[in-house]
């Protein structure tokens, strides 16, 4: 039984769940090549997971710090308006690429903005003090459902264990690295 499953890709990088999804190694190159040079200042985050890919530049506003909040949210729409075209052909060709869905967003003045991107449904199994824990943030008028609850404590955790999510990942891409060092076809 054990070589089956090394036959069948058991052990890929990711886990299970991204075993059929192509590899996103190259999507910083691919989006580097892809986008034009006057849209962004310098390079753009690229995010990755199991279900999409969110690219974010810095946008450039006319003007210096004091320039009005109105000029900004017009130098915005501007770009989200006049880039719609070649970012959804870019969306599309990297979702036939990368297997994953494509959302787009700005940096202006420190400040992110996300145009349209995914919120996927998560199944979760929470027993009472769990729940109570998420009511307690709707009754406090911290979140508005317990949907947006839950998200805001995976926010708060992930703020909190950074360093360690970070040392975690780290260590999966070795395991990664050892496997592939490893025979094959055993």
């Amino acid at each position: 039984m054990r070589n089956d499953r090394r036959e069948r890709g058991f052990g890929r990088p990711g886990g299970w769940q991204q075993a059929d999804l192509p590899d996103p190694a190259d999507a910083h190159d691919w989006f580097a090549g892809r986008l034009p040079a006057d849209w962004f200042t310098g390079p753009v985050d690229i995010e990755i997971d199991r279900d999409e890919i969110v690219v974010v530049g810095e946008l450039p506003v006319p003007g210096d710090a004091s320039t009005p909040t109105a000029t900004k949210e017009g130098a915005l729409a501007r770009f989200r308006e006049s880039t719609r075209p070649a970012r959804m052909q870019i969306a599309d060709e990297a979702q036939r690429r990368y297997g994953r869905s494509v959302a787009w967003g700005v940096r202006v003045d420190g400040e992110r903005i996300l145009f349209t991107h995914l919120a996927v449904p998560v199944m979760t199994r929470l027993r009472q003090p769990e729940r109570q824990v998420l009511d307690t943030l709707i009754d406090a008028g911290v979140a508005r459902s317990r949907a947006d609850a839950l998200a805001w404590t995976v926010k708060l955790a992930g703020k909190h264990a950074e360093t360690w999510l970070a040392e975690l990942r780290e260590a999966m891409r070795k395991v990664d690295d050892l496997r592939s060092e490893g025979p094959t076809g055993l």
